[in-house]
């Protein structure tokens, strides 16, 4: 399969930091070279994370590598070429599209110190991690009650989901709430309306925006471990992926995709498909 790997590829890339307006197709991309620890995925579909936005407008600047950039991180494909180290992948393995999502959801609380009997607020339990948390706090971690914020459309969806308390933040200052959580997990950046909500001497996870304390915020370190762990949750359909229905878009659409992702208003992930028709 390696000797038929094109040298050049299909891609969205941006030159400069920016909107959505610095993202450009081209049709000749360099090919990336395979290093040693590393593996070549022919990509049939990719799903986009807040990360792959704020990256692009510069916000990671001072520890990212200088454009142009490839955005993106989740992927589904195949496997073409493996480095020489690489152990546990070989040529023909198909790759999946859920990692960053379910890894930062899981680390999250893992760091948090979430545990059997606790309780979890979830602030924006609608998006691509929140769906994550709700779902892993559950069915892995054994939570005693799980609420979670979204606005009013998606109360039943939250519920579907395993949430015990729906609040519909358009109506309900969580903070105001009498009850409060072992753990916050906040995943759209409410900063100091977060700690209002955790019990004393507990933790508030950030993902997004500044950390006020006792909260932290921290920056996922993948290593494959945890997807191995999920491994029986999802394929036993305990822990499943959420696309957002209105959020399925074809390669030549990514601007597009990009646009409505950054709306804030997106169910689970966004999805580009048929990049390689």
């Amino acid at each position: 399969m390696s000797s038929s790997i094109p040298s050049k590829m299909k891609a969205w890339i941006y030159n400069e930091y920016g909107g959505v307006e610095v993202l450009k197709f081209a049709s000749d991309v360099a090919v990336p070279e395979v290093k040693e620890d590393q593996v070549l995925i022919k990509v049939v579909a990719a799903a986009l994370n807040p990360v792959d936005f704020k990256r692009r407008l510069g916000k990671f600047k001072t520890i990212d590598s200088p454009p142009p950039t490839v955005p993106g991180y989740d992927v589904a494909g195949v496997v073409v070429k493996v480095g020489s180290q690489v152990k546990g992948l070989k040529e023909g393995d198909e790759a999946a599209s859920l990692p960053l999502a379910i890894e930062t959801a899981y680390e999250g609380l893992e760091r948090a110190g979430f545990s059997t009997g606790k309780s979890i607020l979830v602030l924006g339990g609608a998006g691509g991690v929140g769906t994550h948390v709700i779902q892993l706090a559950k069915q892995v971690f054994g939570a005693s009650k799980i609420a979670a914020t979204a606005s009013t459309g998606k109360l039943e969806f939250l519920k579907s989901l395993g949430v015990d308390l729906a609040i519909d933040y358009t109506k309900v200052k969580f903070e105001d709430l009498p009850e409060k959580f072992d753990v916050v997990y906040d995943a759209v950046g409410e900063g100091d309306r977060a700690v209002k909500a955790v019990k004393e001497g507990s933790s508030v996870v950030y993902i997004a925006g500044g950390a006020t304390p006792p909260g932290f915020f921290f920056v996922l370190t993948s290593n494959g471990e945890i997807l191995k762990k999920l491994i029986p949750f999802l394929e036993s359909g305990k822990v499943k992926p959420v696309l957002d229905p209105e959020g399925l878009f074809p390669f030549k659409k990514v601007n597009e995709a990009f646009a409505y992702l950054e709306t804030n208003r997106a169910t689970g992930k966004v999805v580009i498909f048929s990049i390689n028709p």
